[in-house]
Protein backbone atom coordinates (compact mmCIF):
# COMPACT_ATOMS: atom_id res chain seq x y z
CA UNK A 1 0.00 0.00 0.00
CA UNK A 2 1.57 3.49 -1.03
CA UNK A 3 1.79 6.44 1.19
CA UNK A 4 -1.27 8.05 -0.30
CA UNK A 5 -3.62 4.89 0.17
CA UNK A 6 -2.32 4.48 3.74
CA UNK A 7 -2.91 8.28 4.89
CA UNK A 8 -6.72 7.98 3.46
CA UNK A 9 -7.13 4.36 5.43
CA UNK A 10 -6.34 6.13 8.66
CA UNK A 11 -8.50 9.07 7.86
CA UNK A 12 -11.22 7.00 7.25
CA UNK A 13 -10.17 4.61 10.25
CA UNK A 14 -10.63 8.41 12.60
CA UNK A 15 -13.34 9.75 10.54
CA UNK A 16 -15.83 6.28 11.70
CA UNK A 17 -14.34 6.12 14.81
CA UNK A 18 -15.79 9.71 15.47
CA UNK A 19 -19.08 8.51 14.12
CA UNK A 20 -19.57 6.06 16.11
CA UNK A 21 -18.37 7.42 19.19
CA UNK A 22 -19.96 10.30 18.37
CA UNK A 23 -23.08 9.00 17.15
CA UNK A 24 -23.34 6.99 20.37
CA UNK A 25 -22.51 9.56 22.33
CA UNK A 26 -25.27 11.38 21.47
CA UNK A 27 -27.64 8.03 21.99
CA UNK A 28 -25.90 7.65 25.47
CA UNK A 29 -27.40 11.64 26.22
CA UNK A 30 -30.46 10.81 25.36
CA UNK A 31 -31.25 7.64 26.98
CA UNK A 32 -28.92 8.30 30.41
CA UNK A 33 -29.16 12.53 30.54
CA UNK A 34 -32.77 13.00 29.35
CA UNK A 35 -31.52 15.37 26.31
CA UNK A 36 -33.82 15.80 23.80
CA UNK A 37 -34.97 13.05 21.24
CA UNK A 38 -33.46 15.28 18.27
CA UNK A 39 -30.13 14.27 20.13
CA UNK A 40 -30.77 10.74 19.69
CA UNK A 41 -32.23 11.40 16.26
CA UNK A 42 -28.76 12.94 15.39
CA UNK A 43 -26.80 10.28 16.66
CA UNK A 44 -28.54 7.92 15.00
CA UNK A 45 -27.74 9.33 11.67
CA UNK A 46 -24.31 9.75 12.54
CA UNK A 47 -24.23 5.96 13.65
CA UNK A 48 -25.55 5.32 9.67
CA UNK A 49 -22.69 6.85 8.28
CA UNK A 50 -20.17 4.92 10.58
CA UNK A 51 -21.49 2.09 8.94
CA UNK A 52 -20.82 3.36 5.67
CA UNK A 53 -16.93 4.80 5.95
CA UNK A 54 -15.79 1.49 6.69
CA UNK A 55 -16.74 0.30 3.03
CA UNK A 56 -13.97 2.89 1.75
CA UNK A 57 -11.34 1.13 3.35
CA UNK A 58 -9.20 -0.70 1.19
CA UNK A 59 -9.12 -4.50 2.91
CA UNK A 60 -11.85 -7.23 3.00
CA UNK A 61 -14.46 -6.86 5.88
CA UNK A 62 -13.02 -8.51 8.41
CA UNK A 63 -9.66 -7.55 8.29
CA UNK A 64 -11.00 -3.53 8.45
CA UNK A 65 -13.36 -4.04 11.59
CA UNK A 66 -10.64 -6.12 13.56
CA UNK A 67 -8.03 -3.23 12.62
CA UNK A 68 -11.11 -0.98 13.47
CA UNK A 69 -11.41 -2.39 17.11
CA UNK A 70 -7.45 -1.18 18.12
CA UNK A 71 -8.54 2.40 16.35
CA UNK A 72 -11.96 2.64 18.36
CA UNK A 73 -10.23 1.73 21.31
CA UNK A 74 -7.30 4.32 21.40
CA UNK A 75 -10.01 6.82 20.22
CA UNK A 76 -12.36 5.68 22.51
CA UNK A 77 -9.37 6.40 25.19
CA UNK A 78 -8.77 9.69 24.15
CA UNK A 79 -12.42 10.63 23.94
CA UNK A 80 -12.69 9.92 27.38
CA UNK A 81 -9.83 12.21 28.47
CA UNK A 82 -11.00 15.22 26.48
CA UNK A 83 -14.89 14.92 26.31
CA UNK A 84 -15.45 13.41 29.81
CA UNK A 85 -12.76 14.64 31.21
CA UNK A 86 -11.27 11.26 32.88
CA UNK A 87 -7.31 11.46 31.88
CA UNK A 88 -6.20 7.89 30.62
CA UNK A 89 -3.55 6.15 33.75
CA UNK A 90 -1.03 4.40 32.52
CA UNK A 91 -2.52 0.87 31.54
CA UNK A 92 -4.57 2.67 29.14
CA UNK A 93 -1.93 4.31 27.32
CA UNK A 94 0.14 1.42 27.51
CA UNK A 95 -3.04 -1.03 26.09
CA UNK A 96 -3.95 1.77 23.52
CA UNK A 97 -0.96 1.36 22.11
CA UNK A 98 -0.53 -2.04 21.74
CA UNK A 99 -4.12 -2.20 20.25
CA UNK A 100 -2.34 0.40 17.31
CA UNK A 101 0.47 -1.71 16.95
CA UNK A 102 -2.09 -4.50 16.09
CA UNK A 103 -3.83 -2.19 13.85
CA UNK A 104 -0.27 -1.52 12.12
CA UNK A 105 0.34 -4.83 11.72
CA UNK A 106 -3.09 -6.20 10.38
CA UNK A 107 -3.69 -3.10 7.59
CA UNK A 108 -0.53 -2.23 6.69
CA UNK A 109 2.21 -5.01 6.95
CA UNK A 110 3.69 -5.78 3.72
CA UNK A 111 2.19 -9.43 2.24
CA UNK A 112 3.72 -11.50 -0.65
Amino acid sequence: MDAIATTKSIFYFILAGLCEIGGGYLIWLWLREGKSLWVAFIGAIILVIYGIIPTLQPANFGRVYAAYGGVFIALSILWGWQVDKIPPDKFDIIGGFVALIGVGIIMYWPRS
